[in-house]
């Protein structure tokens, strides 16, 4: 993981879910701008969203945008789409414009059309085809670690890794369904990057990851923003 993350603990995953919502409200106020929010999927972000609603009650919505690091190819209602877990947590209960919020297009033929379709809507938003170095695609990024050392659905091993061109991948054959998630250039192309990590069973591969072990796709991001790892104590070794 480059660089070397800024580590924050909480005592347990309420508590961690609070200091992510107090964070991402805390960077959306400071903004000047439109702010643009990457969501993550998982059982703590999504309590983190819903403490959003409360701790960013006060918020100017009118300059969110939000965007999704990875989508199941699913219908957009169904029990396992990131974007369902996230309007109910969120977005059904705060004023951002729906212009505003862009959904991984699942709808579609096939995860390779969705995956097409939704780099060209990043490549809208951002008003280029080629990332800047010196302009982020996100100001805040949000992924989670899975117990294989993935992040969005970049697996260990999958040819997805060395994606260097496109911003937006489908990736099929790992899980039962096929995904769709942002490559790394498009991943690193945030302001700050915010691991968001609870749990004892998450207690081994995170302290490979902060070790540097770049056989985990966690590890290998690099980027000219910040790295912040929120962790609840289960989750941190010693």
């Amino acid at each position: 993981m480059t660089p070397a993350p800024i580590v924050d603990v909480a005592g347990d995953a309420e508590a961690l879910a609070l200091r992510v919502a107090d964070f991402v409200a805390a960077r959306v106020s400071n903004a000047s701008g439109h702010f643009s929010l990457s969501l993550s999927g998982g059982s703590t972000p999504k309590r983190a969203y819903e403490l959003l609603v409360h701790s960013g009650a006060s918020l100017d919505w009118q300059k969110v945008h939000l965007f999704w690091g990875d989508e199941r190819f699913v219908p957009p209602n169904h029990r396992d789409s990131n974007f369902r877990m996230a309007r109910e947590a969120l977005i059904d209960h705060v004023p951002i414009p729906a212009v505003q919020v862009h959904p991984i297009p699942t709808g579609c033929d096939s995860p390779e059309e969705a995956a097409a379709l939704y780099e060209a809507t990043l490549q809208c938003f951002y008003g280029s085809e080629t990332l800047d170095p010196e302009r982020p695609l996100f100001d805040v990024t949000l992924l989670g670690l899975g117990e294989d050392g993935h992040t969005a659905s970049l697996f260990p091993g999958t040819k997805v890794l060395d994606e260097r061109g496109a911003w937006v991948t489908s990736v099929i054959g790992v899980k039962p369904e096929p995904r769709i998630s942002l490559t790394y250039p498009a991943l690193e192309s945030s302001r700050v990057i915010l691991f968001v990590v609870a749990g004892e069973k998450k207690r081994e591969i995170l302290g490979r990851v902060l070790a540097n072990d770049l056989t985990l796709p966690a590890a290998r991001l690099a980027t000219r923003g910040t790295i912040r790892l929120f962790a609840d104590r289960a989750a941190i070794a010693g």
